[in-house]
C-alpha cells in the first residue's frame, strides 16, 4: 500500500468588517435553486493589494479557485477581469457600485491574502451584493501558506451557502477506482482527489483488484472491497494515517460496503451458498447480523440518513427493483415500478431522493426517486452509466460514463461526470486517466 499523507487543516476563521447598509431598501440577492434551471448570475472577483501595497500571488490563485468553483456550480458567471473599471486597491474601501452596476455584475467578491508576521497566511473575503450596495459577509482565515486551496474552498462554500441559502460542497473530497490497461486486464486503484480534481493521489499500487469505495462520515476512512489474492474481502483503510485494515473473513463474496450514517457500522451484502443476502457489522464489537432472508439476490444497501431505513436492490419480485426496509429489516417493501431494471440505489444526504441506475431498453439512466417511488426523473444517459453519488448537500450528483468498445478492442474508456437535480450543468471531472466508483466526501473536517 502507498501511504496517503494527512492534510490536517490547519484553518482557523475569525468574523472581520462590520456589513455596510444601503441607503435605500431593496432586495437583497439571492439565487433560488429549487426552481430548476437558473440562469447563472454575473459575479466579478478581484483580487485586493495588501499591506505592502503590492498584489499577491497567493491572492490571484485563490480568486482563480473561488471562480472556477462557482462556475462549474452553473449558478454563476464570473466576469471578464478585462472589463473592470475599479481596480484592486485596499480591501477597507467602498466599492464603487455603480462602476460595478455598469458590466451587469450582480455580486463582487473581494479577496486579499498575505504573510503575517508569524508566517501564516491571512486570507480575508468581503462579497459584496451590487445592487443593494451593501455587504453580505466579510471573514478572514489563518492558515498555513500551503493550505491556500483548502481556504479557497471554504470561501467558496460561504459564498455559495450566502447566496442560495444551501450548504456548499467545494470543500470536500473524491474516492474513486482508477482504470488502466487493456478491457481484458484491467488494472484498478483506489485514488483520492479533492472535489476539483486537485491533490490527486494513489492509495493502492494496482497490485490487487479494488472496487466499490466509501466514505465514512467522518471523512477519515474509506471502506472498500479488495480481491488479495483472488480472495475478496472488506477493507477500511484509515486517510490521514494510510492504514488499512480488514474489516473480517466472511465466508463467502462480500459487495458494496458502506458506512452507517453515525459510522459505527458498515453494511455490505454477503453470498453464502449461491445466495446473496443483507449483513450489517458493528465496528466495534465486529458482531455481524442478517438483515434479510430471501431465496433472491439482494444488494447494495444504503441507509437513510436518520439510519432508520435502508434502500437496495432486488430481483426478489423476478426483476431487478428497488426496495426499502426499517433499518432492522422488517417491513421490506418495493418502491420501483417503472420499466426497466434499477440497480446501485444510495440515499441522499438531505433524505429526501434516493438516486439509482436504470437498465432500459439497451440503455443506463442515472435517476432519482423519492423514498416512496414516487417522482421518478431521468438525469443522465448513455451506453452505460452507473455508481450515482451525493454531493454532502444533496443538490449535486456525481457518476461514472464508460464508452462503447470497438471490435478491435479499442475505446470502452470511462470517465467521472456531475450533474445537479435540474438534469442541467452535466460536467467531465477530469481525472488522469479512466475512472469509475466514485465517491463523495462530507465536507472536510
Amino acid at each position: 500500500m502507498q501511504r496517503f499523507l494527512g492534510r490536517a487543516a490547519q484553518v482557523s476563521a475569525i468574523f472581520v468588517f462590520a456589513g455596510v447598509l444601503a441607503s435605500g431598501v431593496r432586495a437583497e440577492l439571492r439565487i433560488d435553486i429549487t426552481k430548476g434551471v437558473v440562469e447563472p448570475i454575473p459575479i466579478a472577483l478581484i483580487d485586493m493589494v495588501g499591506p505592502s501595497g503590492e498584489p499577491s500571488q497567493h491572492g490571484a490563485n485563490i480568486s482563480r479557485v473561488i471562480a472556477e468553483n462557482l462556475e462549474r456550480s452553473g449558478l454563476f458567471k464570473p466576469i471578464d477581469r478585462k472589463a473592470f473599471i475599479q481596480k484592486g486597491r485596499d480591501i477597507k474601501d467602498l466599492p464603487r457600485f455603480g462602476d460595478w452596476r455598469v458590466i451587469n455584475a450582480q455580486a463582487l467578491i473581494q479577496v486579499r491574502a498575505y504573510t503575517v508576521n508569524d508566517g501564516r497566511l491571512r486570507v480575508e473575503f468581503r462579497l459584496w451584493d451590487v445592487l443593494a450596495e451593501q455587504q453580505m459577509v466579510g471573514l478572514a482565515y489563518f492558515t498555513i501558506p500551503d493550505k491556500w486551496r483548502r481556504v479557497a474552498h471554504i470561501i467558496s462554500d460561504q459564498i455559495y451557502k450566502r447566496l442560495t441559502g444551501e450548504s456548499g460542497y467545494f470543500d470536500t473530497r473524491i474516492v474513486y477506482i482508477s482504470e488502466s490497461g487493456p478491457p481484458t486486464q484491467r488494472v484498478k486503484r483506489l485514488a483520492i482527489m479533492d472535489q476539483d480534481g486537485a491533490n490527486h493521489q494513489f492509495l493502492t499500487d494496482g497490485s490487487s483488484l479494488v472496487l466499490t469505495p466509501r466514505f465514512s462520515p467522518s471523512d477519515q476512512e474509506i471502506t472498500y472491497l479488495s480481491y488479495y489474492g483472488n480472495l475478496p474481502r472488506v477493507y477500511i483503510f484509515n486517510i490521514e494515517t494510510g492504514r488499512e485494515e480488514i474489516l473480517g473473513d466472511f465466508p463467502g463474496m462480500t459487495f458494496a460496503p458502506r458506512f452507517s450514517p453515525d459510522g459505527r457500522k458498515v453494511i455490505m451484502s454477503m453470498s453464502k451458498n449461491g445466495n446473496t443476502e443483507i449483513y450489517v457489522m458493528d465496528l466495534q464489537t465486529r458482531a455481524v447480523r442478517q438483515l434479510t432472508k430471501h431465496s433472491a439476490i439482494d444488494t447494495s444497501p444504503s441507509f437513510s440518513p436518520d439510519a432508520k431505513n435502508i434502500v437496495f436492490n432486488s430481483d426478489r419480485g423476478g426483476s431487478q427493483q428497488l426496495y426499502v426496509m426499517d433499518a432492522d429489516g422488517s417491513k421490506v417493501r418495493r418502491i420501483s415500478y417503472g420499466k426497466g431494471r434499477f440497480a446501485t440505489p444510495v440515499w441522499s444526504p438531505r433524505g429526501d431522493l434516493i438516486a439509482f441506475t436504470k437498465i432500459l431498453s439497451g440503455s443506463f439512466y442515472i435517476g432519482v426517486m423519492r423514498p416512496d417511488g414516487s417522482g421518478e426523473r431521468l438525469l443522465a444517459k448513455d451506453f452505460l452509466v452507473e455508481a450515482p453519488t451525493w454531493s454532502p448537500n444533496g443538490r449535486v450528483l456525481m457518476f461514472f460514463r464508460q464508452g462503447r468498445t470497438t471490435k478491435d478492442g479499442k475505446g470502452g474508456g470511462s470517465r467521472l461526470w456531475s450533474i445537479d437535480l435540474t438534469g442541467h450543468n452535466e460536467r467531465e471531472i477530469l481525472t488522469p486517466i479512466d475512472a469509475s466508483d466514485p465517491a463523495w466526501s462530507p465536507l472536510n473536517p
